[in-house]
């Protein structure tokens, strides 16, 4: 697949989802300047790899999850290179945690599966999902 860098929203937004309008129009009403990559859904690190390259900057793993009943839910950033033990997690938390169903992307993100962006919580009106973000990232931000 052949990957292109745009600068902006897209000239076609009339024929792009709702959402990912919504996206477009709060990046620009905050004037934050923006690049994307018109992409198909990814689902592993992999796929990402080319998407990374393209963008000249580091993809993360957004992972959405939840607690044992359901009723907690995380979107948690980590280094696409890193290695997720939800044990780890646990102890730092203290909640067991597994993958959310889609079913809750959707319905707290607007989200499908291969979609996951920090930028679904800008759907999250009521606050459901809290943002985890790894220290690692945080460092990487830090020193750029």
């Amino acid at each position: 697949m052949e990957l292109k860098l745009y600068k902006g929203r897209p000239e076609d937004i009339d024929k792009r989802l709702e959402k990912e309008r919504k996206v477009y129009d709060l990046l620009d009403t905050l004037n934050i300047e923006y690049e994307r990559i018109d992409h198909a859904p990814v689902m592993t690190m992999e796929a990402c790899e080319e998407i990374e390259k393209a963008l000249g900057a580091p993809i993360c793993k957004n992972l959405f999850l939840c607690n044992r009943r359901k009723t907690d839910f995380y979107l948690l950033m980590i280094p696409a290179d890193k290695s997720f033990h939800t044990k780890e997690l646990a102890a730092q938390i203290g909640k067991r945690f597994s993958f959310a169903g889609e079913i809750f992307m959707e319905k707290y993100m607007n989200l499908a599966s291969g979609s996951v962006s920090i930028m679904g919580l800008i759907n999250d009106t009521e606050n459901h999902v809290r943002l985890l973000v790894d220290e690692d990232i945080l460092k990487s931000v830090k020193t750029r």
